[in-house]
């Protein structure tokens, strides 16, 4: 005779789906693989641990491959198998290859990054803190209930922070860990607090179930969970660095190794987007009328602001370079709300999130080779100047005719197709949608973003100030310029490629 105990044991063992959750669990692995290793690897061998992380990445990247097939969920209710806590849809299959592959080739930047800090970086932590983040980030897309939502988000962020300020006796990165730890604690606490209130309104963490039942709200609660939603939305909205949430990334850019800084504007973009997109379109699609109108005020202010930041900057200051990059990622999440809101007007949800989608592939593959030419020029340059690449073309053609390439891709201009494609496809989404306001503010500051930008290509053919300095490149560098290249080229050649990832199968 079964004792009562065991029908309440049985409803509290979920079965695992190990295939499902393999590309986040490969990584946090290999991590813990690279934290135990670095204890007993000697120093003069300790790059080692910088090529088990590749190799970890790699394969949790290549553990999508098998995914592909259907979708998969994992974590289910046990009364209810369609609400679950993991799911691997197409929408998460490709934002975890953006995240992986984005941290790859972070990864291999940082290869030379550490070899060149002559041990100001200590490389055991370094790894494990990258790993840790990149399994954080990879998890966020599949997330299906708020708590294991914010469990990823902090995940993801919490060893950024680390990151940034890892820098033995370097008072810029310290300073850079502090500003970016602060604000982002603060955007956490208020999405919890929001969190809080939308489970005290409907009485489920689920995103399905979130949705359902926050239509039926009394309407003595109905204020409440409206703020719910708007809190909730703070803390996403800072990792994308939507205005006025953004103070923190220049700062942060310049203080972080070039490594992290190509990490933060690329996958914590990913992961921001990502959570914005499951909160709204998924757990809130019911509440449009509150979280549509303001994306799209923070999606206009926020690519003004970007590109007035990127406008301003003086091609002669220290570290210009990568603040103009840094102000330039804060425009491009401007063009990446645009979809975003655009969902909340639209009668096709699902292909509003297409064009974000589309375009993210597109602007992580271009401004991660951005990051790549600039941590190439950083290792004879340290002050990383625009005015530092001026004649690159006569000392390192290839690399100046890719960093060109990829500029005016961001610029959306020819031959960079891809860039072309992808702001079209977001200028449609808007226009669609009815909002045809913010159409035309995107139409002006991709005028504006022109300048900055072929300001910066035209300076790399110029002739160079003195004897032309040749740059020697690393082969992790040379890697992952080759790999951003040809995927951007790769793009421009064929951009509907970008047109089989809109089917997100969120819906």
């Amino acid at each position: 005779m079964s004792s009562p105990a065991q029908p309440l044991a049985a409803s509290l063992v979920q079965s695992v789906d190990w295939l499902a959750i393999a590309p986040p669990t490969i990584v946090a692995v290999v991590g813990l693989v690279v934290l135990v290793a670095d204890l007993f690897v000697a120093e003069h061998r300790k790059t080692l641990l910088g090529w088990t992380s590749v190799a970890g990445l790699a394969a949790g990247t290549a553990m999508l491959l098998p995914l592909l097939d259907g979708d998969r969920s994992t974590f289910c209710l046990t009364g209810d198998a369609a609400v679950c806590s993991y799911t691997a849809d197409r929408f998460t299959l490709v934002i975890q290859f953006l995240v992986l592959g984005g941290a790859l080739l972070a990864a291999l930047l940082s290869v030379t990054a550490l070899k060149d800090a002559r041990k100001e970086l200590p490389e055991g932590e370094y790894w494990f803190l990258l790993l840790s983040s990149a399994a954080g980030a990879a998890l966020l897309p599949a997330s299906r209930d708020l708590a294991t939502l914010i469990v990823a988000l902090e995940v993801a962020s919490l060893p950024a922070f680390a990151l940034v300020g890892l820098k033995y006796g370097d008072r810029k990165s310290s300073e850079a860990a502090l500003k970016f730890f602060l604000s982002s604690v603060t955007a956490t606490a208020v999405s919890l607090m929001g969190i809080s209130f939308l489970y005290a309104t409907t009485g489920t963490l689920y995103l399905t179930q979130v949705a359902d039942r926050i239509q039926d709200v009394d309407g003595q609660f109905h204020t409440l969970a409206q703020t719910g939603v708007v809190l909730t939305l703070v803390g996403f909205a800072f990792k994308t660095a939507a205005v006025p949430f953004h103070f923190w990334v220049p700062d942060t850019y310049v203080g972080a190794p070039l490594p992290i800084a190509a990490y933060l504007s690329v996958i914590g973009k990913a992961v921001g987007f990502s959570g914005l997109i499951l909160v709204t379109v998924v757990a809130l699609p019911s509440y449009a009328d509150v979280w549509g109108p303001a994306l799209a005020v923070l999606a206009a202010l926020t690519m003004t602001v970007g590109n007035a930041g990127a406008l301003r900057q003086q091609a002669t200051r220290a570290y210009s370079a990568v603040r103009l990059l840094a102000w330039s990622s804060v425009g491009q999440a401007g063009y990446l709300l645009v979809p975003i809101a655009a969902a909340a007007y639209s009668g096709d949800a699902e292909k509003s999130i297409g064009s974000t989608v589309a375009y993210a592939l597109m602007y992580g593959a271009v401004n991660l080779g951005a990051f790549a030419v600039a941590t190439l020029v950083g290792r004879t340059k340290v002050l990383n100047r625009v005015a530092d690449y001026r004649g690159l073309y006569a000392s390192s053609p290839l690399s100046a005719l890719l960093l060109a390439f990829f500029l005016l891709c961001l610029a959306g201009l020819p031959p960079g197709i891809i860039g072309l494609f992808a702001k079209v496809t977001v200028f449609s989404a808007a226009v669609d949608a009815g909002l045809g306001w913010l159409a035309v503010v995107m139409a002006v500051n991709v005028v504006i973003a022109l300048f900055y930008y072929l300001q910066w290509t035209a300076l790399l053919f110029r002739v160079p100030e003195g004897e032309p300095e040749k740059h020697r490149v690393p082969g992790p560098v040379t890697a992952a310029i080759a790999l951003t290249g040809v995927l951007g080229i790769a793009l421009s050649g064929a951009p509907q490629l970008v047109l089989r990832f809109t089917d997100t199968g969120l819906f």
